[in-house]
């Protein structure tokens, strides 16, 4: 393996040590703090939650909380959207500028960054005064404040701002470099984007077609069914949307911190290439219990949807192996022995590793949600909560702890303060997240319903009693690891130490040198690809809005919390 390592391949265009300019920087720096700011609300609200399937209700204690459907509106908002998308806004182009040794179009930075606050305000006006308490899913009947809809679209906007920014960067980085292929490190964080964009054009037709107007009383009624197919197929997307910049830290930049490289270049961006193409048509496993809905459409989204599993056992072979390299270089032998060898002592890397090896039970339950029949069970139970924290609260929020930890350092250039409190964060929360998980997931199967305030609820199953008192106990704990995260973060900011922090970010070399010639080569041809995925939707939706248009507006709005 040794002779391997030593053939070695930078994943960014120039390996000599990047600086951007502190104004763009302190961009996105304030980018990130958006979504911590956010995800402080979330929290708060995940623990009342939490506890509330305990029996334990501390609702009461929150001011300006009207209703258990508001703070659960408010929890989902602030951590699956907010969060996720204002340190994607912040990673993804800090990672293009880092591949092509580029600055950034620093009007295009302001621009997706005021966007992104103002989009938040209004959101949170919204929400706050309990306009809004749709839950997380947006669409008819019930019906939001229309601050809360074009709050949403700006959130959108500040997400193409920011792939725009990556574009240019790219195109200008070409038009210096030409017949060069484009850096590993570019490539995957622009096709992120790119998926992102194509999967959010289907919401953006929801807000301004159907919800803006209905919310502002331009028209009374709308199409409910239509509406939700739309919010679905963004909906899945979304979660890929969140998964794939924590993709980009694990097969680019973790290696390195584990001391391996990346396995393969071709590989890691047909990985990409694949969630680009299958990712998006698979909305319809989110709609198996819904009438109007021929079940030919809703088996070819479920084969989709498996199709989806290939590039994320590809992905976890590929970055295993990269681990393993990193073991081994630190000594292990044996077949498992490289496990503890890894740098655990790392809080960034330990975090991600944690964040993997809670995402394989995540991806195992997202198997059996997109089963038409092992759907029909699970369906409106906590059995998809837990499925989902397994995923966007174990690999997307643990990567993005994790990065933050160099990433907060290098854009602030201060040393990262508490290197213990922050691995007794990560270990925390993630015994914290399998408690929660399982409680969620075993009380789900025994048919406890999600979006229910189950701390008042009349009726109560004793079947449910274990999972309950479990949910509350991961629940808190996942609280406190987050809140000692939060000590770490404020705490580097304030009084970490000048001029200690890292001066690069931790981009990995590859173990083989990527192709110039062949098929590899055209993965680089990312227009063809977005041609491709355009086909591959419109066969998979095509024939669901040819027999289904025009519109029925048949349902006025609803405010019932």
């Amino acid at each position: 393996m040794a002779e391997h390592i030593a053939a070695s391949t930078p994943v960014v265009a120039d390996p000599t040590p990047f600086t951007l300019p502190e104004t763009q920087r302190r961009l996105l720096r304030w980018t990130l703090y958006v979504g911590y700011a956010a995800l402080t609300a979330g929290i708060f609200h995940g623990l009342a939650q939490a506890l509330s399937y305990a029996g334990i209700n501390i609702l009461s204690f929150f001011p300006a909380l009207r209703s258990y459907y508001q703070g659960l509106t408010a929890h989902g908002v602030a951590n699956a959207i907010i969060f996720t998308f204002s340190f994607a806004n912040a990673f993804l182009p800090l990672m293009v500028a880092r591949a092509l040794s580029r600055r950034l179009d620093e009007r295009l930075l302001w621009a997706s960054f005021g966007t992104l606050v103002l989009g938040n305000l209004l959101v949170i006006y919204a929400v706050v005064t309990n306009k809004a308490s749709v839950l997380y899913t947006s669409y008819a009947p019930l019906q939001a404040h229309w601050t809360y809809y074009v709050g949403l679209v700006f959130v959108v906007i500040s997400t193409w701002l920011a792939l725009l920014n990556m574009l240019l960067t790219w195109r200008g980085w070409k038009r210096e470099n030409p017949g060069v292929r484009m850096p590993l490190l570019a490539h995957i964080s622009i096709v992120s984007y790119v998926m992102w964009f194509l999967a959010s054009l289907p919401i953006a037709v929801e807000f301004l077609f159907f919800l803006i107007p209905w919310s502002f009383g331009w028209v009374e009624r709308t199409d409910p069914l239509l509406t939700r197919t739309l919010f679905w197929f963004t909906g899945h997307a979304i979660v890929y949307a969140w998964l794939l910049p924590a993709y980009v830290s694990w097969y680019a930049l973790v290696p390195r911190q584990a001391g391996g490289k990346v396995v393969s270049d071709s590989l890691t961006r047909l990985v990409f290439i694949l969630f680009l193409l299958l990712s998006i048509p698979t909305g319809f496993h989110h709609q198996y219990t819904d009438p109007g809905i021929h079940e030919g459409f809703k088996f070819v989204h479920a084969i989709l949807t498996f199709g989806v599993f290939f590039p994320s056992l590809i992905t976890a072979f590929s970055v295993m192996a990269s681990l393993e390299m990193g073991g081994r270089a630190h000594g292990g032998r044996g077949l498992l022995g490289w496990i503890p060898k890894l740098p655990w002592g790392d809080p960034s890397l330990s975090a991600q590793l944690l964040a993997m090896i809670t995402f394989v039970f995540g991806g195992i339950t997202g198997l059996i949600n997109a089963s038409f029949t092992m759907n029909q069970v699970v369906h409106n139970t906590t059995w998809v909560p837990g499925h989902f924290h397994m995923t966007v609260g174990s690999a997307v929020a643990m990567t993005f702890m994790g990065v933050a930890y160099w990433m907060v350092p290098y854009l602030t250039g201060r040393k990262l303060w508490g290197r213990k409190v922050a691995l007794a964060s990560n270990w925390i929360y993630t015994i914290g997240l399998l408690i929660f998980a399982r409680g969620m997931i075993s009380a789900g199967l025994e048919g406890m319903p999600r979006r229910t305030f189950l701390a008042q609820a009349p009726y109560m199953d004793p079947d449910w009693l274990v999972g309950r008192i479990l949910t509350g106990v991961g629940g808190t704990l996942m609280f406190v690891g987050i809140a000692l995260f939060f000590v770490v973060i404020a705490m580097t900011v304030w009084k970490g130490r000048a001029g200690e922090a890292p001066k690069d970010i931790p981009w990995s070399e590859t173990l083989i040198e990527p192709a110039k010639n062949g098929w590899a080569t055209r993965l680089d041809r990312i227009g063809f690809w977005v041609i491709v995925a355009i086909i591959l939707i419109v066969i998979a939706y095509g024939p669901f809005f040819l027999s289904y248009l025009p519109p029925n507006y048949v349902s006025p709005g609803f405010r019932i919390f």
